[in-house]
C-alpha cells in the first residue's frame, strides 16, 4: 500500500475532488496547511503599501491506496489541479508498512 500526499491549491480543491470521486477514490483526508515553493510567496497591495506573504494558504490531501491505484491516483489528480501557473502543488508516494482498522483491529498488511 502507499499513502500518496498531495499539495494543491484552496482554488482546485473542489475540482480535485469531484475528479476523486467520479474515479471512486472516496476516502481522503483533508487538512488546510500553509507553505512556500519556488514563488517564495507573493506580494500584495495593502493600505498603499506593498507586503510580502511568504507562507501561502494550500489544501494537503491524504489518500492511502494500493499500488495498483497509484498511477490513476496521479493522474487523477494531475490533470484536475493543474493551471498550469507556478505554485500548483506536489505529490508524494511513500509506503505504507500497516493499516489497523480501530474499530474491528483488522489489519492489512
Amino acid at each position: 500500500m502507499k499513502l500518496v500526499k498531495t499539495i494543491i491549491k484552496p482554488e482546485r480543491f473542489e475540482f480535485v475532488k469531484k475528479a476523486l470521486e467520479d474515479k471512486g477514490f472516496i476516502s481522503m483526508s483533508i487538512s488546510e496547511v500553509k507553505g512556500r515553493g519556488e514563488q517564495k510567496g507573493i506580494t500584495l497591495q495593502y493600505r498603499g503599501g506593498l507586503m510580502t506573504v511568504d507562507m501561502l494558504p494550500k489544501i494537503q490531501i491524504e489518500i492511502v491506496v494500493n499500488e495498483k491505484d497509484v498511477e490513476t491516483l496521479i493522474t487523477t489528480i494531475t490533470e484536475s489541479a493543474r493551471t498550469g501557473k507556478i505554485g500548483d502543488g506536489k505529490i508524494f508516494v511513500i509506503p505504507v508498512d500497516k493499516v489497523i482498522r480501530i474499530r474491528t483491529g483488522e489489519m492489512e498488511v
